[in-house]
């Protein structure tokens, strides 16, 4: 449908939002109506009809609950199930806003909006409902290609649409993001779109690898030091929270860190000051926070292992990245992507891949997920004779056929206690980034133990 023959219908209790929706759509659209008592909503669906509603969250009177608009929502899809409806909410709600896509609304937007993008939406809803066979209440968002490509993130399967509609969705909020995934499944990747899609796109992105830090440098890197605070503070030092102000801070590998560490973070986040160590002096900090994990949290913090409030803090929406061996024919598609970047670079002309070679990418597992493809593609490019990339080109190491996805190891050949036992450590060990300690206490083994299990299958 065309923007100008569209009528549009905005309830929300705040006269403010509503002369600005009326100012701005008075313009672009045939008609708007507004409204301040969501009580009247019914009546006036039943007297006129209306292409799009935009709807608030929450109301000052009426129910009362915080759920107002998704009891709102159920109300309108009762009446009319193809209603197309947005829901206008707070940053602080964008969790909510995340069920009512789920409870049939087609869209949300986040306010204070931009026009162009309030306006985006609104063409975008008007363009869904539309579309021939579809139901505009909870319709699905149309599959789009390759759509996060500049930052090196490409899908045409269901999982990564998903994944790029989330990103979409949650990177013009506020909202902090815990994103869940396997090893190389590209969630700094994720973090990067996220930063570059927000309000804080000209901001810093600051990076903090939690894994690589120990306990005794922690305060000091993510806090900052003064000079003279312990033996080797020559200078003063901003940390990683101060150098993001007014950006975004992502914290990658944030299930590594132990319980001391969770307190001081939480600590942080909910004073949103840190106290660099010397000091006494808090300093007030700007951040949006994005976290990173392949641990599993909830069964970490189920045997009190990880905190359960610093997940609430880290969690506002999650984004789980699927391993790659789920994604279909998203396989060839980044293959033949890294041929051509990886050719370039060498200087060679871009590759086509025999059959046999597709089919074996297919068929592997990907324990390392996109970078074991990655890797696999630029070793095939460099070591490769001639312009075509053949099965034998693409080997896979030991630990490439143990990792975390399906066994490689043919159905008809015997397992072997010794084989099985040494595929479940090499698991382990990567999993922990090498730590044998943590290693050790999944395993149920003490360190010792561990390091004699090494050395039996000389690993």
């Amino acid at each position: 449908m065309v923007l100008k023959k569209a009528r549009v219908l905005v309830v929300d209790d705040d006269t403010d939002v509503l002369f600005a929706m009326r100012m701005l759509l008075k313009t672009e659209v045939q008609e708007v109506v507004t409204e301040k008592n969501p009580e009247l909503l019914l009546s006036l669906l039943s007297k006129q009809h209306f292409d799009v509603i935009f709807l608030d969250m929450n109301y000052k009177s009426t129910l009362g609950s915080g759920n107002e608009g998704l009891y709102w929502l159920g109300r309108i899809r009762e009446k009319d199930p193809t209603a197309s409806v947005i829901m206008i909410t707070a940053h602080g709600e964008v969790s909510t806003a995340v069920r009512s896509l789920k409870a049939g609304a087609t869209d949300f937007m986040v306010k204070p909006w931009h026009n162009e993008q309030l306006l985006e939406t609104l063409a975008a809803a008007l363009e869904q409902r539309a579309m021939p066979g579809k139901s505009p209440g909870g319709a699905p968002t149309p599959r789009r290609a390759a759509s996060f490509a500049e930052f090196d993130l490409l899908g045409e399967s269901d999982a990564m649409q998903e994944v790029f509609h989330k990103i979409e969705k949650v990177a013009p909020t506020e909202a902090n993001v815990l994103l869940l995934g396997e090893n190389g499944t590209g969630k700094e990747l994720v973090a990067k779109a996220l930063h570059q899609r927000s309000f804080r796109a000209a901001k810093p992105f600051i990076t903090a690898d939690l894994a690589a830090m120990s306990e005794g440098i922690f305060e000091s890197e993510l806090f900052g030091h003064k000079k003279g605070s312990f033996t080797d503070a020559r200078e003063d030092r901003v940390g990683r929270f101060e150098a993001a102000n007014s950006g975004t801070l992502f914290l990658d590998e944030i299930g590594n860190i132990g319980l001391p560490q969770q307190a001081k973070l939480l600590t942080a986040l909910q004073n949103r000051q840190v106290i660099p160590l010397g000091s006494n002096v808090p300093i007030p900090v700007d951040i949006r926070l994005i976290s990173a994990t392949n641990a599993p949290l909830y069964e970490l913090a189920a045997r009190n292992e990880f905190r359960k409030d610093l997940i609430y803090r880290l969690n506002t929406v999650e984004i789980t990245l699927p391993p790659l061996r789920a994604r279909g024919e998203d396989v060839v598609l980044l293959a033949r992507h890294f041929a051509s970047l990886y050719a370039a670079r060498n200087r060679k002309p871009t590759p086509t891949f025999e059959p046999a070679a597709l089919q074996k990418l297919r068929e592997h597992s990907w324990p390392g997920n996109v970078r074991e493809l990655q890797h696999a593609v630029e070793r095939a490019i460099i070591l490769a004779e001639g312009n075509v990339l053949r099965a034998q080109d693409f080997h896979f190491s030991a630990m490439e056929t143990t990792g975390a996805g399906p066994a490689t190891v043919p159905p008809e050949a015997p397992l072997q206690l010794s084989e099985v036992e040494k595929t479940t450590i090499l698991r382990v060990i990567e999993r922990h980034h090498g730590n044998i300690t943590k290693a050790a206490k999944e395993l149920g083994l003490t360190r010792t133990a561990l390091y004699r299990r090494l050395e039996k299958h000389d690993l």
